[in-house]
């Protein structure tokens, strides 16, 4: 216990941004107790706990480096001070074990000159596997130092510039994640659609989306063709309500879905924002839209149509497909759809949720010091994380919605299976929307919309983190709340210890109706 003990200590004196501590061994409770003590006593400092990928007494060995990681930052507390100094060996353990890593808070890469090969050109070089993980980490902010007496002619800078090399030769980001970037692991409170505007730009990003409008494009286009070979000719054109109309990207793609089918239609454009309102009427005039598009100004729960309408289109989802009250804003539009043939965009939408490991996301919620922040949703786009099991099915919203009475309160119960010890931190939700037809937009990872930038998870946090062992199972409740005048969810981790129902009543967050 001295030398972590001295090493804290000596650094507390002099700016010194962070400390590496020896490592500490398979049984760490007293260097993690001397750890600790110097942390709280050193008043900011960073410790950076110097970890080895493999034990290199014995690489072979069934206890991973990793548990002993993660009994040090329990004992510890989560401590926002406690990062890793990861050290890469020679023998790497397996592909599941790298990537637990990779949502680990580790700050630096040690490469020991002992790793590295040599090529036929008597330069140093890494394994394709050693140069694989590298990559990996490259996209993590982490800092890269080479340890030991250099093995080859030229001293330490032949290895600087072989992982300079290295470094430039990662695979660039694509369109999407260039514009996810900055959102990385930014938590993000979820919109209230009833009580907020948008801002002009915000709706500004949405309407860059690439995929989103294309679908919905193709989705109105498939209604319009269903509806004519339904009705046969019919010399008054479909009436098409936008819901929610922006400033009008919806508008546009049901206008050119109509020019593709060459079926005529008139599109009542909604919203009760006065600002895009003002956008949408300019627009009116500006493309020629005067005998196509009637602008109105309303909330779609008081508008009163003239007439009924053959197709219903709205974006009212949110990350998790009902957090931001599509199905109760569409239960109050549906009476504007002819009752037997009227047809809403989307039909249906299903949310999916997954249990996830994340020590950045934990320590985002945890820096708000109080229980309230760790029990509300975020929308926030996941990069140092993990996704510890597949993702589970919640529950399904369709419409228009004939239940009498309807509702939208809804529960779910998941076991996840975990395939090798982790840590548990949360879930992550996702929604995968049925537009019309086979036409779908999804953020559930296994049918994802490539190149979708439109929403991000919602993620749910656990107040204390979990450790789960290999094989153990997780096990979440998890509930759709609703009430006179807010909807709110509810969860709970039930296995593999029981933690706390989180957000009950909807004290901490709840979107209000």
């Amino acid at each position: 216990g001295r030398a972590p003990k001295q090493g804290v200590a000596w650094a507390h004196p002099i700016p010194c941004p962070a400390v590496i501590p020896p490592p500490p061994g398979r049984s760490c409770n007293n260097y993690a107790r001397c750890l600790y003590s110097q942390i709280a006593a050193s008043g900011g400092t960073s410790i950076y706990v110097h970890m080895p990928l493999t034990w290199k007494d014995d690489p072979d060995s069934d206890k991973d480096p990793w548990e002993t990681w993660n009994s040090v930052r329990m004992l510890c507390e989560h401590h926002f001070c406690l990062f890793v100094a990861l050290e890469v060996t020679s023998d790497l353990p397996t592909d599941e074990t790298l990537t637990q890593w990779l949502c680990e808070p580790v700050k630096l890469l040690i490469l020991p000159t002992s790793i590295f090969l040599t090529n036929t050109s008597g330069f140093p070089v890494l394994s394709k596997r050693h140069q694989n993980f590298l990559r990996s980490f490259f996209w993590y902010n982490v800092e890269v130092a080479v340890s030991g007496r250099p093995r080859h002619e030229g001293g330490l800078l032949v290895y600087s510039q072989y992982l300079q090399h290295l470094f430039s030769s990662r695979t660039p980001l694509s369109d999407s994640e260039r514009f996810e970037q900055p959102y990385w692991d930014f938590l993000q409170i979820p919109l209230q659609p009833l009580a907020d505007n948008l801002e002009s730009q915000t709706y500004e990003v949405f309407e860059k989306d690439p995929v989103k409008y294309v679908n919905y494009e193709q989705a109105v286009y498939l209604a319009l063709i269903d509806l004519q070979a339904n009705f046969g000719f019919r010399q008054d054109p479909f009436i098409v309500m936008v819901v929610g109309a922006g400033r009008g990207p919806l508008v546009r793609a049901s206008l050119r879905a109509s020019e593709r089918a060459n079926i005529a239609i008139f599109v009542y454009a909604l919203d009760k924002n006065p600002n895009a309102v003002v956008t949408l009427r300019n627009m009116r005039v500006t493309e020629n839209w005067a005998d196509r598009v009637e602008v109105v100004q309303s909330d779609m729960r008081d508008f009163s149509p003239p007439v009924k309408a053959d197709i219903l289109v709205s974006e009212l989802l949110g990350s998790f497909g009902d957090n931001e009250l599509s199905p109760e804003c569409l239960d109050g539009a549906q009476r504007f759809l002819r009752p037997d043939t009227g047809i809403s965009i989307p039909v249906s939408y299903t949310s999916w949720i997954a249990p996830i490991s994340s020590s950045k996301l934990h320590q985002e919620v945890k820096a708000y010091n109080d229980v309230k922040h760790f029990e509300t949703t975020y929308v926030v786009k996941m990069h140092t994380h993990k996704v510890l099991s597949d993702a589970q099915e919640c529950w399904t919203f369709s419409h228009p919605n004939r239940e009498v009475p309807i509702d939208n309160s809804r529960q779910s119960r998941h076991r996840f299976q975990v395939k090798r010890s982790s840590c548990l931190h949360g879930f992550a939700g996702y929604f995968d929307a049925l537009l019309y037809a086979d036409v779908h937009i999804s953020i559930y990872p296994e049918t994802f919309s490539t190149g979708m930038f439109s929403w991000f998870p919602l993620f749910f946090p656990i107040r204390t983190p979990m450790f789960v062992g290999k094989g153990e199972e997780i096990e979440l409740q998890l509930s759709r709340c609703v009430g006179d005048k807010k909807v709110w969810y509810e969860w709970a981790v039930v296995a593999p210890s029981v933690g706390p129902v989180n957000n009950v009543n909807g004290r901490s967050f709840s979107i209000g109706l």
